[in-house]
């Protein structure tokens, strides 16, 4: 039976506080990236590591990941059916800024690599 999802937060590269809501049995880290302040380079950082080494039981039908910035400005959730355990990574690009401005372009890499519970 899949187990209900747990919270925890994370910080950025640049000191941004993020709070993520997970299902403990399919995720396995969250990494962050963004450009560096030149511009040419992007900036890569694991946001979260599931503690867990392997699954404690088979993850829901559906798995549900919410990633939101605590100050409110970025809001995000991912819903996968993966009931074969085929997706490996699911990549989410966003823009940040708002009411029109064309800001940052942040992407989150949400890796599923943990293994599966003992049988």
């Amino acid at each position: 039976m899949a187990r209900h999802n747990r919270e925890t937060k994370g910080m950025d590269q640049v000191g941004r506080l993020w709070r993520i809501d997970f299902q403990p049995d399919w995720l396995s880290r969250i990494k962050i990236s963004r450009p560096l302040p030149d511009g040419r380079r992007r900036s890569s950082q694991t946001l979260f590591r599931n503690p867990a080494r392997r699954a404690e039981a088979p993850p829901g039908r559906v798995v549900r990941t919410t990633i939101s910035s605590v100050d409110g400005k970025a809001r995000f959730r991912v819903a996968v059916e993966d009931p074969q355990r085929i997706v490996e990574e699911v990549i989410v690009v966003t823009r940040q800024g708002g009411k029109g401005k064309r800001g940052e372009i942040v992407k989150f890499a949400i890796e599923s690599r943990l293994p599966g519970p003992k049988r």
